[in-house]
């Protein structure tokens, strides 16, 4: 998908009405997400069309650990979004011994064959936002652009046939950002949903987080909450249809 999905809403957005900070706000955070991957992977040649590849049943992966952190910067300047930027370490490895005959970029790898395989969606976002609703009801609306750089492996051991074929994911992507939270009055709990979704052309990217969380009056702040992700893209040979979903955990500190 060597292509940038650019110039998306952009000139909409800063039509939207903004609620103004008074100050200089930051937050900075991170968070552990144990994610479920499922879903399929193929990659065909113009000499041979690869297999659908299912990562569960055919790679043998189940669940792994993912680290993200962020931080945000919130200005009372009208008109220029704030800014919030995001690195995501979603780099994962499974092996398994293989119960069918499968093609992955050219090369056919044998049943009984023990494959490793490496998946790395790994990806910095940068978000551009305004807040609309700043109180006990918030709300930001922006546009992200999600830059990965990674690669999706297949090797064989060299006591077996010795493969190793490597496709590289390498592309950005533009994203329709929101988020919201409701602060519960007095308490200092709080409920946030945040999105970031496109559908363009064959390929789509939907990716939900809910959370429940407190932060104190000094603005340190933990949450726990579920995210599910889910990426159908086609890039180059690459074809991905996969689903990512689990619980995660953050702290944070925001002033």
């Amino acid at each position: 998908m060597k292509k940038f999905l650019g110039a998306l809403a952009i000139a909409s957005i800063t039509t939207i009405p903004v609620a103004q900070a008074d100050i200089v706000g930051f937050e900075v955070g991170g968070y552990q997400w144990t994610a479920d991957y499922k879903g399929t992977i193929s990659s065909d040649t113009d000499a041979l069309q690869g297999s659908d590849i299912d990562l569960q049943n055919d790679l043998g992966y189940s669940d792994d650990k993912n680290n993200v952190i962020w931080a945000a910067i919130e200005h009372p300047v009208p008109l220029i979004p704030n800014i919030k930027i995001t690195s995501s370490d979603l780099d994962a490895s499974a092996q398994n011994d293989l119960e069918r005959t499968i093609v992955f970029n050219g090369q056919s790898y044998l049943v009984t064959e023990n494959v490793t395989t490496r998946i790395d969606l790994s990806n910095i976002e940068y978000t551009l936002y305004y807040e609309i609703l700043d109180n006990w009801v918030n709300l930001d609306l922006g546009l992200t652009l999600r830059q990965y750089d990674g690669q999706v492996s297949l090797v064989t051991p060299p006591s077996g046939t010795n493969i190793s074929e490597q496709e590289d994911v390498d592309f950005t992507i533009p994203l329709i950002y929101a988020r919201g939270r409701f602060d519960l009055p007095l308490t200092g709990v709080f409920v946030d949903a945040e999105m970031n979704i496109i559908n363009y052309d064959d390929d789509s990217v939907s990716d939900l987080m809910v959370a429940l969380g407190y932060e104190s009056d000094i603005g340190l702040g933990a949450k726990i909450g579920y995210r599910m992700f889910d990426l159908d893209v086609k890039d180059d040979d690459l074809t991905a249809d996969l689903e990512f979903d689990g619980a995660y955990i953050s702290a944070f500190y925001h002033f």
